[in-house]
C-alpha cells in the first residue's frame, strides 16, 4: 500500500483525534470532577471527531488503492475487504455509523447516555484502535 502527502496529513488528524478519544475513554480521573452530562457531551464530541477523521483516512487510503469510497459505509466495506478492518470488528463499524447519525438528533439525556455507553465500550475502542494501528503502519 502506497502512501501520499495527503494521506499523511489526513492520518495526522486521525491520530490527534484518536489520542483525544483515548484520553476521554480511558481517563477515570475526569469522572471525579466533571458532571455526568459534561462527560457524555465531551465523549460524544470526541467520538464524532475520531469517527470522521478515521473514515476520511480510510477513504484517502482507498483512493490511493484506486477505490472510490465516498461514504463511511462504503469506506468501511472496502477497508474490510483490504483487511484494514478486522472480521471481528465488521459489525461494530455499522453500529458506529448508526450511533454517529443518532448523535445529531439526540435531545434526551437517557438517549445520549445509551449512545455514550456504546461510544466508551471496550469493543468500540478496540475496533478504532485496531484501524489506527493498521493505518499507522502505512503512514
Amino acid at each position: 500500500m502506497a502512501s501520499s502527502e495527503k494521506y499523511t496529513r489526513t492520518f495526522e488528524k486521525f491520530e490527534k483525534a484518536f489520542a483525544k478519544y483515548r484520553e476521554i475513554v480511558k481517563s477515570r480521573e475526569l469522572f471525579d470532577f466533571l458532571a455526568e452530562d459534561l462527560i457524555i457531551e465531551v465523549n460524544t464530541k470526541r467520538f464524532e471527531y475520531v469517527f470522521e477523521s478515521m473514515w476520511h483516512t480510510l477513504k484517502e487510503q482507498l483512493r490511493i488503492e484506486g477505490i472510490d469510497a465516498p461514504s463511511p459505509l462504503k469506506s468501511f466495506k472496502e477497508a474490510f475487504k483490504l483487511g484494514l478492518i478486522s472480521e471481528a470488528h465488521e459489525r461494530i463499524f455499522v453500529e458506529m455509523i448508526d450511533k454517529r447519525n443518532q448523535i445529531v438528533h439526540v435531545y434526551d439525556f437517557n438517549q445520549a447516555k445509551i449512545i455514550y455507553e456504546f461510544i466508551k465500550s471496550a469493543e468500540v475502542f478496540s475496533a478504532i484502535e485496531n484501524v489506527y494501528n493498521k493505518l499507522k503502519k502505512i503512514a
